[in-house]
């Protein structure tokens, strides 16, 4: 079972998405907008990731800057508060499979979590990525 916690806006995302499908799966997709993930899954996903709090926030295009999310001062428990009323300052595309969970920035990170990934994919910007 593979799930990637998605924003279909972003062509990162767009792009995780696709090459997870070209290895030959159909993963479970979250739109993390419409279907946010709870405080606790959040939690989870950054420590499975092995990343902090801080480091899944979004500032690109999100309220980062205007909530002040930059103070240090600010513990996890408002980090995720703030991730709670703003789902799109979890930065994305967060990928789960049995290998690992993963934030897949840049999107060819997903390759390592994939049974069988494309030996060769090209990104929506041209770019050609594989092994």
């Amino acid at each position: 079972m593979v799930t990637i916690y998605h924003n279909p806006k972003c062509g990162t995302s767009r792009n995780v998405l696709a090459m997870i499908r070209a290895s030959g799966v159909e993963p479970e997709v979250i739109d993390y907008q419409k279907t946010p993930p709870s405080r606790d899954r959040v939690r989870q996903l950054a420590a499975d990731a092995g990343l902090t709090i801080r480091q899944v926030l979004r500032r690109k295009n999100t309220p980062h800057d205007e909530l002040g999310l930059d103070d240090p001062s600010l513990d996890d428990e408002a980090l995720l508060d703030a991730i709670a009323a703003h789902p799109i300052l979890l930065e994305r595309p967060f990928v789960v499979t049995p290998r690992g969970t993963r934030l897949c920035r840049p999107s060819e990170t997903v390759l390592d979590l994939l049974d069988n990934p494309p030996a060769r994919f090209t990104k929506e910007d041209g770019e050609m990525v594989g092994r």
